[in-house]
């Protein structure tokens, strides 16, 4: 193959280039996104009860829908929380790769099936299903510049005009409206109505009954009478429109007596339809919508497509109108991207650098920079042919490449140059040979590569995710490399080199033109800057030529000694086992994303008034910050609970490049918020950074579910909780642990005497409607306005439900038209009740949250955990959820794949050289690689993560191709008839520099990545830390334990000749020499 295109160098100039542009195209195409589609998908299923408190939720609506989605497919855990303001919401979480559409079809049809067995009020507000992730993608902020409008006008505003747009846009899953569209709002007058002697029951089925819309039919339709001439339909008064028109709705209306209408007993507004939470953005009113991602989606592109969609709508809002987006997740992703791109650019350069410095003329040079853009091109078309993105993985795929894409082309090029300089052989007949030799060996090393790379792309759940982007991306990259080395680089070589003179050495002192460099200007500047390039470089060629020699010195010893070697490597090995037992584990680093998210809960029961009296001194702590750009305050709404005593602020930063002083990182200002925050009166407040993939959770650290397994109650489950909480508040592992449940709020119990009220001439149904429509909310029916349906609710005015005694106070009349006021056959008394009762995977549940204590990794954390949750009481179980349960599959993968890996590998090179033992010897060299792994990722407080476990793989195959590059010249050399152990000598000093230029060429290529900085640092620093630290280690230790290693092999094990896998071009020159077969080395 190599021979062909030595001959036909145009032909493999048109191959290259049809791959540069197939790339291009491909590029193109290609979507670009943070993270792939790694998380599980997942599905909300939202319910609203209104004037429900928790606990008649979860018996009524959220049980009975639990029990119908036990056994869907692909079920992977399901989480639920009933909120006593009347909503429910139950996430089902599906295995990674179901189809959701699918899911969801199918969660529809079990939900139509037990729809009829919840109440009727339920089915009355619907019950939605939807795609979306429970974080927010961002925050769209409405507000109006001159305060025309106030948070009820800016949220109809955005509910009218926006919310719906925004939903249609192609990825977002749904839009969180913190606000609220119009609505006509009734507010009754109890006393009022007991004067007319009327019910609540009895307006709102007044409302029902005169503000509807009637099909009236029409005229003249057939079959016709006989002289019928026209047709014509009937039209009726419809829907009221306005709030004077609910005012005239007839309440009562009899002969002799005085017509009774709504407007005597209520006050009639438009008002909003819910006041549950209202939001703030830098302490101005605005009305904010949270866009969820859907599952899937595309974070960039959707992000794109709602600021569009923003700027067409923008003309159409009221003028003093404007819209932003305070809170936005995406540059985080942009800003991840583009520094991973410039760190692409930066160790190409400087993987450059290390390859003039070897190979120290311009021509040699360019032949690897011209073959690294097309293999990477190679890449990008692979990536778009599978189905993949461009994004944070695949690119960092792409980094670790480079060092390896380089390799298989210095290895040629420093072969061709070698053979040009001990034998004078023109480019053309020296590449014909060099290829002829080291075929075979880039053959070999690919299908070790892509061996120790292919076991990563089937691994299952979101950690095979992440490993499949690395792994496609490096096995695509590492094939066209080995194409590109066996094609375009011979062809490159035999038409671009330079002959070299027979005898020419590296340490030979070069001429110097001092005539050249003694004249004036710009010619005597560039002939003295060469002058002063030809003397570093004959400095160089010296120095290394002397650590050629003594390296060849001290590996003659240590083959002399072979014993005394090997005793080291096993200490070495040992060593490396017991430090990697030691190391902590995680699953992602933590990444300063550009912002931190503060949930605050006030007291139960806590009104919105007690709430802002504890916001007001945690906003001014954000506000005074110089690194906060925007603070959003959303009142009533929390990750963790709902109501009054709930607040949540997303507070965003300025730009990484602006944020480079002491104290600036969100990790830094997260330690100072939380302990600030801690001597903060009359609320808890915590500060929480997000999970380093979004669609795994709304914050980082972990997150464990108790689970009342053997219905030993509530109140025991509590107690488990409190002392679980007690137990890890003394361990030195565990940080910020939080109940996300919120504790019992005030309740006011009423007590109806049934017997009484019948006595009494009531009805229960009067009773129970008198109390839900004038101390809840009653939905009557809808009304139009501006083009859109809204919906009319009837309410007691806020004065008269303010205490127990407005309850027993209310009065309602008999069937003898009496009026009874409630204290006749009901009593009231203050308990206490759950503000929210949780569920997971059909146990009752409760809900810690925290992280690893400074200096402590996330896998310790949760080994303390489970260690305190195992002496809990007897029917207390435990389950990890969201990124915990992804740490905990990852976690428990490792192993498998490192073992797995290996098998393969060893498979391939037995394959290659027809042989048993050679692998042996050529694998066993890998620990070293993980020594120096786990010594640099320990040195700079790094855990064995996700990217230290690909770092791992790599080095496997990078340590293994060191000892390739020795052993096939061992095994050539000892068929030319040399001994055994001259072969191994020979052998090791031949390769030395090729070996030295490609490890340094690679670790060169690390050192962007290892001294990152800016936005997403944390990953680059995690995947280059640990390879580079294994890529100096394999090689140092590698160039004197490979040799011994194979000699110890060869004499021990199988002292049968192994086949060389070289000569692929010239099979004449792969016959065997004299057998060496019982040689004495």
């Amino acid at each position: 193959m190599s021979r062909f295109f030595i001959d036909r160098p145009i032909f493999a100039w048109v191959v290259s280039l049809g791959i540069l542009l197939a790339g291009f195209l491909a590029l193109r195409a290609l979507p670009i996104e943070q993270y792939p589609e790694v998380a599980p998908p997942s599905l909300t299923i939202s319910v609203v009860y209104p004037g429900a408190d928790a606990e008649t939720l979860e018996e009524n609506v959220t049980q009975v829908i639990e029990q119908q989605l036990n056994g869907v497919d692909g079920f992977l855990y399901m989480s639920s929380s009933s909120i006593s303001n009347g909503t429910a919401t139950i996430t089902v979480t599906f295995e990674a790769g179901t189809d959701i559409d699918i899911a969801q079809t199918e969660v529809q049809n079990r939900l139509s099936t037990v729809e009829a067995r919840l109440p009727e009020e339920v089915r009355r507000q619907g019950i939605t299903v939807r795609q979306a992730n429970s974080g927010f993608l961002m925050i769209v902020a409405l507000t109006s510049k001159g305060g025309q409008y106030d948070t009820n006008d800016l949220g109809n505003i955005a509910s009218t005009q926006v919310v719906d747009e925004l939903r249609r846009v192609n990825g977002v899953g749904d839009v969180q409206l913190f606000g609220s569209e119009y609505a006509m709002r009734i507010w009754l007058d109890p006393d009022a109505l007991a004067s007319y002697k009327l019910s609540p029951s009895a307006v709102l089925a007044a409302i029902r009954e005169q503000n509807a819309q009637t099909a009236g039919g029409s005229i003249g339709a057939q079959p016709l009478a006989d002289g019928q001439q026209i047709t014509a339909t009937i039209s009726t008064d419809g829907r009221f429109t306005t709030a004077e028109e609910f005012e005239n709705i007839i309440l009562r209306a009899s002969n002799g007596a005085a017509v009774v209408r709504l407007g005597e007993v209520a006050r009639v507004e438009i008002g909003a339809q819910t006041y549950a939470s209202s939001t703030a953005l830098n302490g101005k009113p605005m009305a904010g919508m949270a866009v969820q991602l859907a599952t899937g989606a595309n974070a960039l592109a959707a992000a794109e497509g709602v600021k569009e969609r923003l700027e067409e709508i923008a003309p159409g809002l009221p003028g003093d109108v404007t819209w932003s987006i305070p809170y936005d997740t995406t540059p985080f992703v942009e800003a991840s991207v583009e520094e991973v791109v410039k760190t692409l650019v930066e160790a190409m350069f400087l993987v450059f650098l290390v390859m003039f410095l070897f190979l120290q003329n311009w021509r040699a040079t360019l032949i690897p920079t011209l073959v690294v853009p097309i293999a990477l091109a190679g890449a990008c078309l692979g990536l778009w042919l599978f189905g993949f993105s461009i994004n944070v993985l695949s690119l960092f795929g792409m980094v670790l490449a480079i060092g390896i894409l380089v390799d298989d082309a210095i290895v040629v090029i420093e072969n061709v140059e070698r053979i040009m300089r001990e034998e004078g052989l023109p480019p053309v007949q020296a590449t014909r040979k060099a290829m002829g030799q080291i075929s075979g060996a880039i053959i070999g090393i690919t299908l070790v590569l892509v061996a120790v790379f292919l076991p990563m792309a089937f691994f299952p759940g979101s950690t095979g995710g992440i490993y499949r982007q690395f792994s496609v991306t490096l096995a695509i990259a590492i094939f066209f490399s080995a194409f590109l080395a066996l094609s375009l680089t011979p062809a490159l070589c035999a038409t671009f080199l330079k002959p070299i003179e027979k005898g020419h050495d590296h340490a030979t002192e070069i001429e110097v033109d001092e005539e050249a460099e003694a004249q004036p200007g710009w010619r005597g500047r560039l002939a003295r800057a060469r002058g002063k390039s030809a003397r570093f470089f004959a400095r160089f060629n010296r120095w290394f030529a002397r650590m050629q020699e003594k390296y060849g010195r001290a590996n003659d010893r240590i083959l002399s000694r072979p014993f005394r070697a090997l005793a080291v490597f096993l200490a070495l090995a040992l060593v490396t086992v017991l430090l990697f037992m030691r190391l902590p584990t995680a699953f992602l680093p933590t990444e300063d994303q550009g912002y931190l998210i503060t949930a605050v809960q006030a007291p139960p029961g806590a009104t919105q008034e007690r709430t802002d009296e504890a916001l007001e001194p945690i906003a001014d702590y954000w506000m005074q910050r110089d690194e906060v750009a925007n603070l959003v305050v959303v009142r009533g709404f929390s990750f963790f609970g709902q109501g009054q005593n709930n607040a949540i602020m997303f507070a965003s930063f300025k730009p990484w490049s602006e944020r480079t002083g002491k104290g600036s990182s969100a990790g830094a200002m997260l330690e100072d918020a939380t302990g600030v925050f801690s001597q903060v009166e009359g609320a808890l407040a915590f500060v929480i950074q997000p999970p380093a993939i979004q669609s795994l959770g709304e914050a980082s650290g972990f997150t464990l579910k108790l689970q009342d397994r053997g219905g030993v109650g509530r109140e025991a489950l509590t107690a488990a909780r409190d002392q679980l909480l007690g137990m890890a508040s003394q361990s030195d592992v565990i940080a910020n642990l939080r109940p996300e449940d919120q504790g019992p709020s005030p309740e006011v119990e009423i007590d109806i005497d049934r017997v009484q009220a019948r006595a009494l001439g009531l009805s229960l149904n009067d009773v129970n409607a008198a109390l839900s429509i004038t101390f809840g909310s009653a939905y009557a029916n809808d009304f139009n306005r501006q083009g859109r349906v809204l919906q009319v609710l009837v309410q007691a005015d806020a004065p008269y439900r303010m205490t127990p005694e407005d309850v027993l106070a209310l009065r309602i009349p008999n069937d003898q038209g009496e009026l009874v006021p409630f204290s006749a056959f009901a009593s009231a008394k203050w308990s206490a009740s759950p503000q929210s009762l949780s569920r997971y995977n059909g146990y009752p549940a409760m809900t810690l949250s925290g992280m690893a204590a400074p200096g402590k990794s996330s896998g310790a954390a949760l080994t303390a955990m489970e260690q305190m949750a195992e002496q809990l009481p007897q029917g207390i179980g435990y389950e990890w959820t969201g990124i915990s349960y992804e740490e905990k599959q990852a976690g428990g993968q490792i192993g498998l794949l490192l073992g797995l890996s290996v098998v393969i590998v060893f498979l391939v090179l037995a394959a290659l050289y027809e042989s048993w033992a050679v692998p042996l010897a050529v694998l066993l060299i890998v620990p070293m690689g993980v020594l120096g792994a786990v010594l640099f990722s320990m040195f700079r407080g790094l855990s064995a993560d996700v990217y230290f476990n690909v770092g791992l793989i790599t080095i496997i195959g990078l340590a293994a191709k060191n000892a390739i590059l020795i052993v096939e010249f061992a095994i050539e050399e000892e068929q030319r008839g040399l001994r055994r152990i001259d072969a191994v000598k020979a052998a090791a000093k031949l390769r030395l520099r090729p070996i030295i230029m490609t490890s340094l060429a690679f670790t060169m290529g690390m050192v962007p990545l290892v001294l990152a900085s800016g936005a997403g640092a944390a990953s680059r620093i995690a995947v280059g830390t640990g390879v580079m630290g294994g890529m100096i280690a394999a090689t140092v230790l590698g160039i004197f334990l490979i040799p011994m290693l194979y000699l110890l092999v060869r004499r021990k094990i199988s002292r049968k000749q192994p086949q060389a896998a070289g000569h692929l071009d010239d099979p004449e020159d792969s016959k065997s020499g004299p057998e060496a077969e019982g040689e004495k080395a």
